[in-house]
């Protein structure tokens, strides 16, 4: 059965895992200090038997850190990124961990000779070393699964939307390895099916079809109108003992990717995640938007500087031009831009955008516009904290109100700051393209953010970002 199986392939990735760090390890040793590279061989070094002893210690150190950090969870239900981004973190801990006990034993001449090359070269090679092994061992159980081997045996207990989704994803994916044996419903006829997966009995056959113990996993997907017997099935599915998880029917009232959180034992369900809501993600985030811009105030200030003169000098009115946008939790706030029409009536403006040819942009506006020079000034937005380098991007009072009544969903981009640029921006949703398109891509960011996802755009900015081919 698969579960003696995973038991066994467990075993096999400790010991794979174990022998990828000796070898990072030992090439790193070699690579940094007998190699000649770095240093001459054996000149003002420890010897041998040392620095190879020292692998008592990290191999089992190393081990426990990548069972903390879930690295040894079935390849199934970890993606490659999260596995990854494991594999830095637990290295990381590792290496600081190597550090500490060489300062703290510093009055140890032993420890006192130890090579930070050795530590700094383990570092990387082990990174790169554990990604390749994982994603051998990734592709090699693929193509195992997709054969038909090292199956998992799924029953599903009620026909729902949920059921049906869980069998689309299934019959998509068959090097995840499940095979759905059936379904458990009360209200379809036996015989009937869903892409192949029939109905084999009513939600009363569990405890039977339980007991001949011929199953991996139950996946519990009842219709919402039918959760009355949920705590029923549950039962008997943990006095089986069978591994049981719920697959809940509410797609269609909660279309996101919620999360659950723990209050004093009560389970509540967030409709929405949003990683920014963490106090630590938020000050990370503000921390970088302050370096950054620091940083581009600097470097853009000729750029600045010459479109500043080149306003004042073709156009009467001020350089920099003060519009009203809507941000964080719905409050209002002046954005600046540099000025790239002549100067109107804000009556008139606000309920408008610019069409091609629109007669009010100057000739350097339309230049700006073009190149982004015009969005500049917005470092100082982000200095003050009403916008962030990376999120979506503001909009107009009017047309906020006109859109949050047109599409579903459209306020939820001002949980986070809006942005000087998105992932719909890098992805040309810039000036007159989809509000629709702009937001799910807003969701979609404001849903998975992370650090490495802001300088993804960041990054994808300079190369897509500065040229808008719709700005008129």
């Amino acid at each position: 059965m698969i579960k003696d199986n995973q038991k066994r392939f467990n075993r096999l990735h400790v010991l794979l895992d174990g022998f990828v760090i000796v070898a990072a390890y030992i090439f790193s040793w070699f690579i940094t200090l007998k190699s000649g590279i770095f240093v001459a061989p054996d000149v003002g070094i420890l010897p041998d038997w040392f620095y190879l002893g020292a692998l008592f210690i990290i191999v089992p150190v190393y081990l426990l850190l990548y069972a903390i950090f879930h690295l040894f969870t079935p390849k199934r239900v970890q993606g490659r990124r999260l596995e990854f981004a494991n594999i830095c973190k637990a290295n990381l801990i590792g290496t600081f961990l190597f550090g500490m006990v060489l300062y703290l034993g510093n009055d140890n001449p032993y420890l006192q000779e130890f090579s930070a090359r050795v530590v700094v070269g383990f570092f990387f090679i082990n990174i790169g070393a554990e990604t390749l092994e994982r994603n051998a061992i990734r592709m090699a159980l693929r193509s195992i699964r997709s054969n038909g081997y090292n199956q998992k045996y799924v029953l599903l207990v009620g026909y729902s939307r949920a059921a049906e989704g869980y069998i689309d994803r299934v019959l998509a994916n068959p090097e995840w390895g499940y095979q759905i044996k059936g379904i458990l419903d009360d209200s379809k006829e036996w015989g009937s099916d869903y892409r192949g997966i029939s109905i084999i009995g009513k939600t009363s056959d569990l405890s039977e079809i339980l007991a001949f113990n011929v199953l991996d996993e139950i996946a519990i997907t009842l219709s919402i109108r039918e959760y009355g017997c949920l705590e029923q099935l549950v039962a008997a599915c943990e006095k089986s003992g069978v591994h049981t998880k719920f697959i809940p029917d509410y797609n269609n009232i909660i279309p996101t990717k919620p999360y659950t959180e723990d209050l004093l034992g009560l389970p509540v369900i967030n409709i929405r995640h949003v990683p920014l809501n963490d106090m630590l993600n938020a000050a990370m985030k503000r921390s970088i938007d302050i370096f950054g811009t620091v940083v581009a105030l600097i470097l853009f200030s000729p750029i600045m500087l010459l479109a500043a003169l080149g306003i004042k000098l073709t156009s009467p009115g001020p350089i920099i031009y003060k519009q009203e946008r809507v941000g964080l939790h719905n409050r209002p706030f002046k954005m600046y831009k540099f000025r790239s029409m002549e100067v109107q009536d804000p009556g008139k403006e606000k309920g408008r955008w610019t069409t091609p040819h629109d007669p009010r942009v100057t000739p350097i506006g339309k230049f700006i516009r073009k190149t982004s020079i015009d969005e500049m000034p917005q470092l100082f937005n982000v200095l003050v904290g009403d916008m962030s380098l990376v999120g979506p991007r503001p909009e107009r009072p009017f047309f906020v109100e006109r859109f949050k009544e047109e599409i579903p969903r459209y306020m939820i981009k001002h949980q986070v700051r809006p942005g000087m640029t998105g992932w719909a921006q890098v992805n040309g949703l810039r000036g007159d393209t989809s509000i629709t398109s702009r937001i799910e891509h807003d969701l979609y960011y404001i849903e998975n953010w992370t650090l490495g996802f802001d300088f993804k755009i960041l990054f994808l900015t300079f190369f897509k970002g500065f040229i808008n081919k719709n700005a008129y």
